[in-house]
């Protein structure tokens, strides 16, 4: 999978669409809490489909994410109606697009810094070696790289990234299985940590398109 970061891009972009695998409702801030993440403002968290359908007007520009110096953006419109389960699911959306981003971003510059899988990856003699980076990357793995792969990104989509036990957080896929110590932070930590990877993956998405460009325009993409 280093070999061919630009397959994985392509095929974990396309599997990313949104599906009825989508996680449980997240928490609404509530609007007496600061929307800043490193405040120190505790945060009362409530769970949002156990409470309400829709929301007063307002009420998203407390919401994990909207901080400055945007703050709340909507130029679309697409929550103004206030429905709750609308912006869940554009929240697990993005939380999912982003994290699959994080992923592409360190793969292509992994792959362009020249990293490789040792031995051969068919049967024929293919070796990783021969694999290059970035979009040629594409034509250059074996049709039958190509199907497992897609039948892996499928499988992970669609059984193993599923929130099963019904979590209050939006795109948390745990399910009383990994915790890596979550369950030991107060809440204005945990609340902290998951703006760190909303903003993180909202940087990366922006990144592996900017990389994707760059490379179409013959930009260098490490420093030569």
């Amino acid at each position: 999978m280093i070999a061919f970061p630009k397959v994985i891009v392509a095929l974990l972009l396309a599997a990313s669409c949104p599906s009825a695998t989508a996680a449980a409702a997240s928490f609404v801030q509530s609007p007496t809490s600061s929307s800043s993440i490193g405040s120190s403002t505790n945060h009362h968290l409530i769970p949002k489909t156990t409470t309400r359908l829709f929301a007063s007007g307002g009420a998203f520009e407390n919401e994990l994410g909207a901080q400055p110096p945007l703050g709340f953006l909507d130029p679309l419109g697409l929550v103004k109606d206030g429905d709750v389960q609308k912006f869940d699911r554009l929240r697990y959306v993005e939380l999912k697009h982003g994290r699959i981003s994080m992923l592409a971003v360190v793969g292509y510059l992994v792959t362009e810094a020249g990293l490789r899988f040792p031995g051969d990856i068919d049967l024929r003699g293919t070796s990783f070696d021969s694999i290059p980076s970035g979009w040629s990357a594409l034509s250059a793995v074996p049709p039958a790289g190509l199907i497992q792969m897609i039948a892996f990104v499928g499988f992970l989509d669609l059984i193993v990234m599923k929130d099963i036990v019904g979590s209050d957080i939006v795109g948390d896929f745990r399910n009383d299985f990994i915790d890596y110590g979550w369950e030991t932070f107060d809440e204005e930590t945990k609340f902290r940590k998951r703006g760190i990877e909303l903003n993180q993956g909202r940087a990366a998405m922006m990144g592996i398109l900017a990389l994707m460009v760059h490379e179409q325009l013959g930009v260098p993409i490490l420093p030569q």
